[in-house]
């Protein structure tokens, strides 16, 4: 007879791999994500911390303080997060200003409480240049042979975030069944199928 009487644990349910997904382009700059508060307050963090104006991050704290109003505006309440890329910043895409560009692309286009998407406020803003969505690459049913021709395209063809940019990072593959985010680069880091058969 033994005293050992563990915990049941049940097996998690296994997600299914062919289910949508949604391939973004991978922007190089530095995460960044805006608190918005009910009454439209907001609050800037990079990716391991709260940061202020005067303890930021590549001014994105800063730029948010200044924009705060507009930013609840277009955003509404939540957690948003995104890439804060664009001069100055890790590869610069040769631009001459600074762009907070969102994850969520559904959320970006979805028309919600307003009655119009967070796409169209930011439209509508004097923001228009300074915030944005990643660009959506594919959209549909996974497929191994549709994250290779996006790879591909994206190497040959450069930028979509940045156009005529010809040195972009990769993609970001988001997985609707698993609810996760996977990246794949065009460096060596990521060397696979798709750039053999190139």
């Amino acid at each position: 007879m033994t005293d050992f009487n563990p915990d049941f644990r049940e097996w998690p349910k296994t997600p299914r791999l062919f289910r949508d997904i949604v391939i973004t382009e991978k922007i190089d700059g530095t995460n960044a994500g805006l608190h918005i508060s009910e009454d439209g307050q907001v609050v800037a963090q990079s990716r391991k911390r709260i940061i202020t104006p005067d303890n930021d991050n590549y001014g994105f704290a800063r730029w948010a303080a200044e924009n705060a109003d507009e930013l609840a505006h277009i955003l509404g309440p939540g957690l948003h997060f995104g890439e804060w890329w664009g001069q100055g910043i890790q590869r610069r895409y040769g631009l001459e200003q600074k762009v907070f560009s969102l994850f969520n692309t559904e959320r970006w286009y979805k028309n919600d409480g307003a009655d119009t998407s967070k796409e169209t406020r930011a439209d509508q803003s004097s923001l228009v240049d300074q915030i944005d969505v990643v660009p959506v690459l594919y959209q549909g049913p996974f497929s191994e042979a549709q994250i290779t021709s996006v790879l591909r395209d994206l190497k040959e063809e450069g930028s979509y975030a940045a156009p005529g940019f010809m040195n972009p990072e990769g993609i970001c593959v988001y997985h609707s069944q698993t609810r996760s985010v996977f990246k794949v680069t065009l460096d060596a880091n990521d060397a696979g199928k798709w750039e053999a058969a190139a």
